[in-house]
């Protein structure tokens, strides 16, 4: 792939996001590390994934698991050294392997260099670089609460009424953009890292850099007399000007892949991912959020329905079709997992998490999928709410049991929606810390279920989740069917049964149709004549009869296309 890119190469990847901490740890720590990484190559180009993406690996207090950068040209010494980063990068290109890497331009670490500077001296430029505002009446400039939770404003030390903006945690002080000096700064950096051979970024928090400040107190919509701060910082107008410098003076000279952490309204998505798009995606969060309370209080969880799940998806996908392009997602390092999220208890089973397998890696976009997620790896029941790492969790149980939730509610809350839940280290195989690390201390709890779900055993089994994930992702890679599956047209096919997902993908006249039965009860369908022909199941006798009908069995779910012959996986 990287030896001649055409422009938009990154349509055709299949990307695999890495949380560093927990993948593989080389030395012994119990955190994993870049040589980890790299001892993983073979695994990964066994999946057939063709990006990496690296959640950040800069150096950082480790405040917000590294999304507080206090320098942007150094590897943490956490996780390895440039050079390390180096052999990554070139071992990775001898299997065809791109990486991206985070891009956290929004806010830096308080231990920055810049913000350490800024405030030594107030006179100095640096000041310009951060978001410093007089206090009012004694207080903060106005009453914005950050995403983290408490007041988005910290005092200064020593200093008279004066406060800085933290969108995040405190140690997090946003940038000043409206800075022409501090945008060529960070042009400049993501330049280094570009020529250096990376191959893009997930851009992380981008929509916030544009403020539109106004002092004071504003109607609270919590408990704490606070307003979230987005109304202020989300899509103001103006952003378009800066995304579009940042695009012309460091992505698109180097044809990068980006893909934007980004809710943008529909009316303005064709500037994002239209063909002179600023970004190459953005996540879409309609499916992946559902769960998720409008305050953002993710301890009173929402009681959505499938039927909502598949009106999100659709729509979804509509929307994006009509403008761009998109990334897709079930996990991530900000989300459960999966499995725990869509489906029922009594019901995680090979079965459904195939059914989720083939629903997400089917539909048209760029797939990300997350570590572990191909091992269908589940959800971890923590105990005790110090054994967590994330600060995002800490403030949740906080509140929850602020608002009258007894201890042990709001912890059952926190096992079932913690980003935690994903960080857990990767399973591969029944040893010692599931092969994650030989450290008798590994940084987060390994799953207890990693003797069952692991690895090693799923790469023997050709039933297993893995294998199951390893035909999805060859089905979009290298089959007969991938350009069908990466360039064609979604639709939806209708069908009275209203309690099912079903799909097409058209390019031409050659179509794909995805069944997709997300209930515990078998459904009775009938398809007409034109598909006959099962390209792929999670069941291993899937029928349809000559006439067209088909029983769909509890979380079934069927590739079904009008023309040829099975996946040829040998088919390069």
């Amino acid at each position: 792939m990287h030896m001649e890119k055409k422009k938009d190469w990154w349509k055709e990847s299949v990307v695999y996001q890495i949380y560093p901490k927990s993948f593989q740890d080389s030395d012994g720590d119990g955190i994993g590390d870049i040589k980890g990484i790299t001892n993983r190559l073979e695994y990964l180009n066994e999946l057939g994934i063709n990006v990496i993406w690296i959640c950040p690996i800069y150096k950082s207090p480790m405040d917000d698991g590294g999304y507080d950068i206090s320098d942007y040209y150094q590897v943490d010494d956490m996780f390895g050294n440039n050079e390390d980063l180096d052999e990554l990068i070139n071992k990775a290109k001898m299997y065809d392997i791109e990486i991206l890497m985070d891009l956290v331009v929004n806010h830096t670490s308080d231990e920055h260099e810049w913000f350490e500077k800024a405030l030594a001296d107030p006179k100095s430029k640096y000041r310009n670089y951060y978001v410093f505002k007089k206090g009012k009446d004694g207080g903060p400039p106005n009453n914005w609460r950050s995403y983290f939770g408490g007041s988005a404003w910290e005092k200064v030390d020593g200093e008279e009424n004066m406060y800085y903006l933290h969108a995040f945690s405190k140690k997090q002080p946003d940038l000043n953009w409206e800075n022409e000096e501090l945008r060529e700064e960070i042009y400049k950096m993501i330049n280094y890292w570009l020529d250096k051979g990376l191959a893009g970024f997930r851009i992380d928090a981008i929509l916030n850099i544009k403020k539109r400040f106004e002092y004071g107190f504003f109607e609270p919509d919590g408990e704490d007399d606070l307003v979230f701060i987005g109304k202020w910082i989300l899509n103001q107008p103006g952003i378009e000007v800066w995304l579009n410098e940042m695009n012309e003076k460091t992505f698109l000279p180097h044809n990068s892949m980006t893909v934007a952490e980004a809710d943008v309204p529909e009316n303005r998505l064709k500037e994002y991912i239209g063909d002179n798009g600023y970004f190459s995606m953005v996540f879409d969060f309609s499916y992946t959020d559902i769960d998720v309370p409008e305050t953002g209080e993710w301890y009173k969880q929402r009681n959505w329905t499938w039927e909502e799940m598949k009106e999100n998806i659709y729509q979804s996908q509509y929307i994006t079709q009509n403008n761009g392009w998109g990334a897709l997602y079930l996990e991530n390092h900000d989300q459960p997992r999966s499995i725990n999220k869509y489906i029922p208890k009594e019901h995680i089973n090979d079965y459904s998490k195939k059914m989720l397998a083939t629903l997400f890696m089917m539909l048209r976009g760029t797939p990300f999928i997350y570590q572990g997620q191909e091992l269908g790896m589940t959800n971890i029941a923590i105990k005790n709410i110090d054994i967590y790492d994330d600060i995002a969790t800490k403030d949740q149980y906080k509140r929850a049991v602020l608002s009258g939730m007894s201890e042990e509610e709001a912890l059952e809350h926190m096992n079932n929606r913690s980003r935690d839940n994903s960080r857990t280290p990767i399973q591969w195989d029944r040893s010692k810390n599931a092969g994650f690390s030989k450290s008798d201390n590994t940084w987060l709890p390994v799953n207890e279920n990693y003797k069952l779900i692991n690895a090693q055993s799923q790469r023997e089994d050709e039933h297993s989740v893995l294998s199951y994930y390893k035909k999805l992702v060859a089905l979009r890679t290298k089959s007969i069917f991938k350009d069908i599956v990466i360039y064609g047209e979604f639709g939806e096919f209708n069908i009275p049964e209203s309690s099912i997902i079903a799909y097409e993908r058209k390019l031409g006249h050659n179509k794909i149709l995805v069944l997709i039965n997300y209930e515990s009860t078998k459904k009775s369908i009938n398809l007409g004549n034109e598909f006959t022909n099962i390209i792929l199941s999670n069941y291993e006798d899937s029928v349809i009869n000559e006439d067209g009908h088909c029983t769909l069995r509890p979380f079934e779910s069927i590739v079904i296309t009008n023309i040829g012959d099975k996946i040829d996986e040998n088919k390069k």
